[in-house]
C-alpha cells in the first residue's frame, strides 16, 4: 500500500518523518505476530521541515539480525558515522587453492557453480552460452567483460568495439570471457534540459549493474571499459563492492574538431559558450562579416565532435580517468591514450594479460583503493585543473570502499599541490595533446620524483606505479603543456573548499586564478536553472554591477539528481559577462569555468540556507579565506529559515522519486546506500 501524502524527504536537522502505519508492520519477536507500527500524521507533505515527531516503532529481530538506529535508513546522522562496509558474502576456493596440474586455479568464484554436479541447471546454462568442453568449465576463470556501451553517444558509442576486442584476447589465454554492458546517459546530449536530471544517478546504475552481474553469475574477475563522465566512478564503486580482481579500460579522449568559421580548434564547451555569445548578439566569425550568427552556430555543432571519445579537455571524464590511473587502477597510459588511436586496441590486448595477474596474485580492489591511492588521485586532480565533480565522485568512491575521505582532505592537498597543466577548459590545450607529450606516466614520472606521487602504491600490472612508469620517457623539455614546478599557472590546486553561513556542511569551487581570488555582488535568486536560461535567452542578466546568480532547489534530492549547470555557465562566459559570479546547490560540468560555486550544503531542499536567500542579498565568496557568506545576520537567516517552507517533491514515482529518497548529500559524495 502506498501513503495518499508525498514520500518523506529529510528536514533540515537531519530527521525523516514517521510512515504511516499502512507502510509497513514489525515484527515482534517475543510472540511472533505482527505489531502495526503508530499511525502518524505528517504536519507537512513537502521536503519534510517541521515535520511531527512520533515514537518509532520497537526494532527488530529477524533471522539473528537485530536493527538498529544506526542501521535505520532514515537516520542521515549515520551518513556522518558511517559503518563499516558490509557486502554479501560468497562460497570460494582459498587463495593457494591449486588445480590438478598444480597451476593457481583461477575458478575461484565460478567453480562453486562449474565443478562437481551441485549445479547441473547452471552448467547446462554455461555449455548453452559458449563453454567449449568439460576442461574449460572445471578449470577455466570466468571474466566478465562490462562495457557502458550504448549507441548515440559519442563517448561510448566505440565500447561494444573494444569489449570484443579484450573478449578474444581473454579467451585466448585460455580463460572464459562474458561481455555484458551497462548504460548511462549523455551529458552533452542532456545538458539544459530535464534528461540532465537523469544523469549522475547513473553512477549508481552502474554501479548496481556491474555488481549484480558480477556477483549473480559468480565471476571470478572484471574488466569494465567506461566512457563518459559518471561511468568511471560508476565502475570503481562496482569493484570495491564485489571485489573481485578488476581492472578499468578507459574508452578514450575525442580528438579536437575545428571549425572553418572561427579558424580555429573547437570542442563540446565551444558550443555552449558560443551560444551565450549568439543570445547577447557578440557571436562573430574569424572574418568579420563573412558569416551570420547562424552559420556560425551551424558550423560550431557540425564540427566539435569529430568522432568517438570522451570529450577532450580536462572535464569530468579525464579527470576521473587521469585521477584512477594514479590510483592504479588501469594500465599505463589508459586514462590519455585518444578513443581512436592504435595504442587503445593494443591496450586491450594487454588488459587480458593484466587480469589474469591480478588473479594470479590475488590483486583484488579494496588492496588498490587505499587512502594512499586516493592521495595520488587528489594530487593529480589539482595538478592538472581537474572537475569539480571528481570531489563528488571520489567521495563516493571512497565510502564505498570504506576509505575515510573527507572535504577536508581535498583542500589540505589543494594547499599543498600546485596547478600546472594548460588545459582546457581553462587552459589552451587538450588531453589529445597530453598523449602526444608522453602521456599520464610521463606526468607521474615528473611528480614521483618531486615526492609530490606515491609512487610505492601497488597497481593492477603487480608492479608498483613508479615500476609501472619507469620505461617511459620523461616530458620533453620544449614541451609547454605541463608547467614547470618552479614556474605553476598557480602555486596551488584549484580547488577550494568554502564553507560559511550559507554552506555550513561545504560547498566547491574551482578557482583557477584568472577569475580573481575574491568575488563580492548582490543575489539574483532562481529556483531552477531554467528560470536562469530564460533570462539569460532574453538578456536579462545585466552587465555592470557585480551580482551573484543563486540557483537552487537542483541538489541531490531537490533536482532531483543534481544536475550539471554548463549551459548557464558557459553562456554567462560566452556573454561576457564578467560582473556574475554564480553559485549552486547543483553541479558544474567539468568544461564549466569562471567564478563558480557548486555543492552547496545542506542543499535548499532539506533547508539549507540557500533556501532563504533573497533578491538583493550581499554575497561574498573569499576563496583566500574559504568562505561563502550571505551579508545577512543570523538572527535573520534563522528567521528566514523557520518561516520557510519546503516545496512539494518534483517526483512521487519512478526513478528519480526512488533515487531523491535514497541519496545523501553532496559532502559524502552524494551516494545512496550509506544507510
Amino acid at each position: 500500500m502506498y501513503a495518499s501524502h508525498s514520500p518523506p524527504y529529510p528536514s533540515r536537522d537531519g530527521v525523516f518523518p514517521e510512515h504511516p502505519a499502512s507502510d509497513f508492520a514489525v515484527a515482534d519477536t517475543a510472540s511472533g505476530q505482527a505489531e502495526a507500527a503508530p499511525v502518524v500524521t505528517p504536519t507537512h507533505t513537502g521536503f519534510g521541515r517541521n515535520q511531527s515527531k512520533s515514537p518509532r516503532p520497537k526494532d527488530m529481530a529477524l533471522d539473528g539480525f537485530q536493527s538498529s538506529p544506526a542501521m535505520d535508513p532514515r537516520n542521515l546522522q549515520k551518513q556522518r558515522e558511517p559503518e563499516e562496509p558490509r557486502f554479501l558474502s560468497f562460497p570460494h576456493l582459498p587463495d593457494d587453492a591449486k588445480l590438478e596440474d598444480g597451476k593457481p586455479a583461477l575458478n575461484k568464484y565460478s567453480s562453486t557453480l562449474t565443478t562437481g554436479h551441485n549445479f547441473p541447471g547452471a552448467q547446462a546454462m554455461l555449455y548453452a552460452a559458449g563453454v567449449p568442453s568439460r576442461e574449460a568449465m572445471k578449470t577455466q576463470p570466468h571474466v566478465g567483460i562490462a562495457s557502458v556501451w550504448w549507441e548515440g553517444n559519442p563517448c561510448n558509442m566505440h565500447l561494444l568495439d573494444l569489449g570484443k576486442e579484450i573478449k578474444k584476447h581473454v579467451q585466448n589465454d585460455n580463460m572464459l570471457a562474458w561481455q555484458y554492458n551497462t548504460i548511462g546517459v549523455s551529458d552533452g546530449i542532456t545538458m539544459g534540459g530535464e534528461g540532465m536530471r537523469f544523469s549522475l544517478q547513473t553512477r549508481e546504475v552502474i554501479a548496481d549493474s556491474i555488481e549484480t552481474v558480477t556477483c549473480a553469475q559468480h565471476h571470478d574477475a572484471c574488466i569494465a571499459i567506461p566512457g563518459c563522465d559518471k561511468n568511471m566512478p560508476g565502475v570503481i564503486m562496482a569493484f570495491a563492492r564485489h571485489n573481485r580482481p578488476s581492472l578499468m579500460v578507459y574508452g578514450g579522449s575525442i580528438m579536437p574538431g575545428y571549425s572553418e568559421t572561427l579558424k580555429k580548434p573547437i570542442n563540446i564547451s565551444t558550443c555552449y559558450e558560443s551560444h551565450g555569445a549568439y543570445i547577447y548578439k557578440n557571436l562573430k566569425s574569424a572574418t568579420e562579416g563573412k558569416f551570420s550568427p547562424d552559420e556560425i552556430m551551424e558550423d560550431i555543432e557540425r564540427n566539435a565532435c569529430p568522432g568517438a571519445g570522451a570529450c577532450g579537455g580536462m572535464y569530468t571524464a579525464n579527470t576521473m580517468s587521469t585521477s584512477i590511473e594514479a590510483m592504479g587502477l588501469t594500465l599505463p597510459n589508459s586514462s590519455t591514450t585518444p578513443a581512436t588511436s592504435p595504442t587503445k586496441m593494443r591496450e586491450c590486448a594487454k588488459a587480458a594479460a593484466a587480469i589474469r595477474v591480478c588473479m594470479e596474485k590475488n590483486i583484488t580492489p579494496r588492496k588498490l583503493l587505499t587512502k594512499a591511492s586516493f592521495e595520488n588521485a587528489l594530487v593529480m586532480m589539482m595538478v592538472l585543473g581537474g572537475s569539480t565533480n571528481a570531489v563528488l565522485h571520489l567521495l563516493a568512491m571512497a565510502g564505498t570502499a570504506g576509505v575515510p575521505l573527507t572535504l577536508d582532505d581535498f583542500q589540505r592537498v589543494s594547499n599543498k599541490i600546485p596547478f600546472l597543466a594548460d588545459l582546457a577548459p581553462s587552459g589552451r590545450y587538450m588531453a589529445a595533446d597530453l598523449f602526444d607529450i608522453g602521456g599520464m606516466p610521463s606526468v607521474m614520472k615528473l611528480l614521483v620524483a618531486a615526492n609530490l606521487l606515491d609512487g610505492s602504491i601497488p597497481t593492477v600490472t603487480g608492479k608498483t606505479l613508479a615500476e609501472n612508469i619507469e620505461s617511459y620517457p620523461s616530458l620533453p623539455q620544449d614541451q609547454v603543456l605541463i608547467r614547470p614546478l618552479n614556474n605553476p599557472i598557480k602555486p596551488t590546486g584549484h580547488i577550494e573548499i568554502l564553507r560559511g553561513n550559507l554552506a555550513p556542511s561545504g560547498a566547491v569551487a574551482k578557482i583557477t586564478g584568472k577569475e580573481g581570488l575574491k568575488f563580492t555582488g548582490k543575489a539574483i535568486v532562481f529556483n531552477k536553472e531554467h528560470e536562469l536560461d530564460r533570462a539569460l535567452n532574453l538578456g536579462q542578466i545585466p552587465h555592470g554591477e557585480n551580482v551573484v546568480v543563486v540557483v537552487r532547489y537542483e541538489g541531490p534530492k531537490g533536482g532531483p539528481g543534481m544536475p550539471e549547470q554548463l549551459k548557464a555557465s558557459a553562456a554567462i562566459m560566452g556573454a561576457k559577462l564578467t560582473n556574475v559570479a554564480l553559485i549552486t546547490d547543483g553541479r558544474y560540468s567539468g568544461a564549466s569555468h569562471g567564478f563558480i560555486v557548486g555543492h552547496i550544503c545542506p542543499e535548499a531542499a532539506v533547508g539549507g540556507p540557500i533556501a532563504v536567500v533573497k533578491n538583493g542579498d550581499m554575497i561574498t565568496i573569499d576563496a583566500e579565506k574559504n568562505r561563502i557568506d550571505m551579508d545577512v545576520p543570523q538572527e535573520e537567516i534563522d528567521k528566514r529559515l523557520e518561516e520557510w517552507v519546503a516545496p512539494s517533491m518534483p517526483v512521487t514515482r519512478g526513478v528519480l522519486a526512488k533515487y531523491a529518497r535514497l541519496v545523501g548529500d553532496a559532502s559524502h559524495g552524494a551516494m545512496t546506500d550509506l544507510f
